[in-house]
């Protein structure tokens, strides 16, 4: 698949859960924050935060995002996505031992916690694509 068609599922899942918000926003009713926090969070092997900190915001605005806030000391990145509904992500970076970065995710919809798994994937899925290029120096 290409990287066009990654953003085109990511939105077509995005604009699918605000169709449904209220039906979504209970994916984990009864489950735990330790299994949304699972879904929200990914690990890299890489140490370069300064890297992943740029995939990140590169992948956020390939996904339609605007970047409203990038924080290098703090490792994190916020972005809204405007276009008939409003979804703010915040992800943060934080290192995981010596060689791996752990990145979070954080995503609302109209100040509600989104918790259906399938845009973190997206996400995850995209910004992985994006590290890999980043590390083969690929543009």
């Amino acid at each position: 698949m290409t990287k066009n068609s990654f953003i085109f599922a990511f939105t077509v899942t995005i604009a699918l859960l605000t169709g449904c918000a209220s039906q979504n926003s209970h994916v984990l009713a009864g489950g735990s924050q330790v299994e949304l926090r699972s879904i929200q969070t990914r690990s890299f092997d890489s140490n370069d935060r300064t890297k992943m900190l740029r995939s990140i915001v590169a992948t956020t605005q390939d996904l339609g995002f605007i970047v409203d806030k990038a924080d290098s000391d703090l490792g994190t990145v916020t972005a809204t996505k405007l276009s008939g509904y409003q979804i703010r992500m915040t992800i943060t970076v934080r290192p995981k031992g010596d060689s791996q970065l752990l990145v979070r995710a954080n995503a609302t919809y109209n100040l509600q916690a989104i918790e259906d798994p399938q845009p973190y994937q997206d996400f995850f899925n995209s910004l992985s694509k994006a590290v890999f290029l980043t590390a083969h120096n690929v543009d």
